[in-house]
């Protein structure tokens, strides 16, 4: 079968965006990712995760060091779920979904969650505390030892009832929830759905990716000529879509592309035909050209294969370049929470017209075939993009824009 999912000609599922927020290591909340985009602040510090010792520099979530659960979901505790409680309470996102739970009701209110370590975590630490070969007591919690960790627990948390559903896909995990959240509501099989993705720091990421030989010892630098390597970030980002024919929106999914490489375990497809043919997708089902894209928020890890063949992709999709940057430098690579992370950078662009540029970006690559913002600028145009590739040729490319 050919790895595109979408037929030449139909118009995909479409999904009105009514609230979004997100909490990285660069900033808590929308304002403050605006800031910090505009500012050129970036949230990567030298790894100075517990009981790591890795030379590297990692995007890690402060407030999340010290954030605590309510009393009736302690028995669901792990850092995954305390960062994701903490991004549920940005931006009043909360308190929208409630207001949703409370017209709709809550049976008619999906979840779709991507993650790709959900609360691993939290089960190093209760191999770490055996107890007679066995978890202690603090670590019996079947509910947060699962990849559904996180999706039970933002379901609890919201008061969600209705179908949900956790996507682990790597690095495009929640890029995808995008694109199911659009099908579930086109089928009518939900009114409403709240899709997120969260990814916390561990020691199985840090030294796992570190095995691969993938982790930068600085700052990562993508589509640098010295570009080395990836930093591990971690994060939190949520929407809320409704049907595109609700009243009152201003933003809507309009196009998504999903496919699969199938190529390689890890590495991306050399030519990057997966990469190419999502975004094709998403502008075909989009109903909108290249041209019309004022905005790329590129996957643009800073590994030598990622951005080359991304770059190999853009530069057939993209014949005239049009804006495109990597904001890894300032979040990390936050895992199966990159593609709501950049989906949300995106609807900054959307929303406020300023293009970030890729910082630590000092020497562009000359090799690579396409060009890629050292400086940040501004459009007007009504469309954005953003792009998020996962191992095993995972991708999923979006398009958002401005309801018409």
């Amino acid at each position: 079968m050919h790895p595109r999912s979408i037929p030449t000609g139909r118009r995909t599922p479409r999904a009105g965006v009514h609230a979004w927020t997100s909490a990285s290591a660069c900033a808590l909340g929308n304002a403050g990712l605006h800031t910090a985009l505009r500012e050129g602040v970036s949230g990567l510090t030298r790894n100075d995760y517990p009981d790591s010792g890795l030379d590297t520099w990692i995007g890690r979530v402060r407030a999340c060091d010290n954030h605590q659960v309510e009393e009736s979901l302690q028995h669901l505790d792990s850092r995954n779920n305390r960062l994701a409680d903490l991004g549920l309470g940005l931006d009043r996102f909360d308190e929208r979904v409630a207001e949703v739970v409370d017209r709709l009701g809550a049976h008619r209110i999906g979840l779709i969650m991507g993650t790709s370590t959900a609360s691993i975590g939290r089960t190093e630490s209760a191999y770490a505390a055996l107890d007679n070969d066995s978890f202690a007591a603090v670590f019996q919690q079947p509910e947060v030892h699962n990849p559904h960790s996180v999706g039970h627990y933002v379901a609890t948390r919201l008061g969600i009832q209705g179908p949900s559903m956790s996507i682990s896909t790597a690095c495009s995990s929640s890029g995808k929830v995008f694109a199911s959240a659009a099908r579930w509501l086109q089928l009518g099989l939900v009114d409403a759905v709240v899709v997120g993705g969260v990814d916390s720091l561990c020691l199985s990421i840090l030294h796992g990716f570190a095995s691969l030989e993938l982790v930068s010892t600085r700052p990562c630098r993508p589509y640098d000529a010295a570009r080395d390597g990836i930093n591990i970030g971690e994060a939190a980002a949520f929407a809320l879509l409704l049907p595109e024919d609700t009243p009152g929106m201003e933003l809507e999914l309009k196009g998504f592309g999903e496919t699969s490489d199938a190529w390689h375990m890890a590495q991306p497809h050399p030519q990057g035909r997966g990469a190419r043919d999502a975004m094709r997708d998403a502008l075909r089902g989009a109903g909108v050209t290249a041209d019309d894209i004022g905005y790329v928020n590129l996957h643009g890890t800073a590994t030598p294969a990622n951005d080359a063949t991304e770059a190999k992709a853009l530069a057939e999709v993209f014949v005239d370049p049009v804006p495109a940057s990597s904001t890894k430098g300032w979040t990390g690579h936050t895992l199966g929470a990159a593609g709501i992370v950049g989906a949300v950078t995106a609807l900054d662009v959307l929303t406020s017209g300023h293009v970030p540029r890729t910082l630590n970006l000092d020497t562009p690559d000359p090799t690579l075939s396409y060009p890629v913002l050292t400086a940040s600028t501004t459009t007007t145009r009504d469309h954005v993009m953003c792009n998020s590739f996962g191992f095993g040729g995972n991708n999923c490319s979006l398009v958002f824009g401005r309801c018409t």
